[in-house]
């Protein structure tokens, strides 16, 4: 199977695909927005999945999302399980823990709206956040439906997507033990048929690393896929990374591409210093998820992959952009 890889075909797969594609408005809306921070005293922000504002010693993390009109068209259920999931995964990928969440929601078709909310009501549930309010638009035509959902949280200590180090590990951190999630977009379902004390359990690892301080960076893996996430972490950070495809943990039957493309239920990517790469790995393993170095950190602002002898450039950050957005060096953070 190793010896059938094509490093060329999987990184135009990746370069053309549209979770990747998506992400390249962001750095204008980014640029035009970041001179609003005047107001606040947020952290600066250079990719990070939640925005960071300092708080009597701590942090209170605020993140938003919204839901793909695909998903909420055609599996309105998951579409609602699927926006307290990603939203919830945001705060604990910054070494957060989720206080409340509030949502904004159009749906003027009951039976549409009603799968809709028992499928946040299902999500608020398995992972212990409540819903506290929000807003409905009850006349928005059946084919036009969206959901939107912010979450605040609070963190001890941080985990951001910008700060890499050249010499780093990276490493994937993932739930194997999962099924092929939903059919309308790519994905990979690990939280179907787990408690919420089991879904918990395993989330609690990020705060942990966090306030142990022994991860650079991490991100939550978004419809970017496995590569995509890792390589805008490496934008964001201003860095680059060799990453060996051999090295990915996967399930056994699905391919290569597919798994690369699957947003993942519970998924985060990670730069950790190489003296914590064991430990960070042993935390993981306690809860049953994977954590494998699947590559290391590099000056050079490109993501290469490689198979055996044979290597490819996924990006190169000095001629191309995902988001746009990049740590700016003369800011001490």
């Amino acid at each position: 199977m190793e010896s059938k890889l094509n490093l060329k075909d999987i990184c135009q797969d990746i370069r053309s695909y549209a979770g990747v594609l998506r992400k390249n408005p962001i750095g204008d809306v980014f640029a035009r927005l970041q001179n609003t921070h005047v107001y606040g005293s947020p952290l600066p922000n250079f990719g990070d999945d939640a925005a960071i504002i300092p708080w009597d010693g701590k942090y209170l993390l605020f993140a938003a999302d919204g839901m793909m009109i695909k998903l909420l068209l055609y599996e309105p259920y998951a579409a609602g399980k699927a926006a307290v999931m990603v939203t919830v995964n945001d705060i604990y990928s910054m070494g957060g823990r989720p206080l409340g969440m509030v949502n904004v929601l159009a749906s003027g078709e009951i039976e549409q709206r009603d799968q809709i909310v028992q499928g946040i009501e299902k999500g608020c549930h398995k992972l212990n956040v409540p819903m506290l309010g929000g807003h409905l638009h009850p006349d928005a035509e059946k084919d036009h439906p969206s959901l939107s959902v912010a979450i605040l949280g609070w963190s001890n200590d941080l985990i951001r997507s910008h700060l890499a180090v050249p010499g780093d590990h990276l490493m994937l951190a993932v739930d194997l033990n999962g099924r092929v999630g939903c059919w309308s977009v790519i994905s990979w379902d690990a939280n179907s048929g787990k408690n919420s004390k089991e879904l918990l359990r395993r989330l609690n690892v990020l705060p942990l690393l966090a306030e142990r301080k022994i991860v650079n960076a991490g991100k939550d893996i978004s419809n970017a896929g496995i590569l995509g996430t890792l390589a805008i972490m490496m934008e964001n950070s201003g860095q680059g990374a060799i990453v060996d495809i051999r090295s990915l943990p996967k399930p056994t039957h699905l391919d290569i591409s597919d798994w690369l493309m699957c947003f993942q239920s519970y998924g985060f990517v990670l730069s950790v210093p190489a003296e914590y790469s064991k430990l960070v790995a042993s935390l993981f393993e306690e809860v049953e998820i994977t954590a494998t170095v699947v590559g290391i950190v590099t000056k050079e602002q490109k993501v290469i992959l490689r198979h055996g002898a044979e290597e490819e450039v996924l990006f190169d950050f000095e001629k191309e952009l995902i988001t746009g957005i990049k740590k700016d060096k003369d800011v001490n953070i």
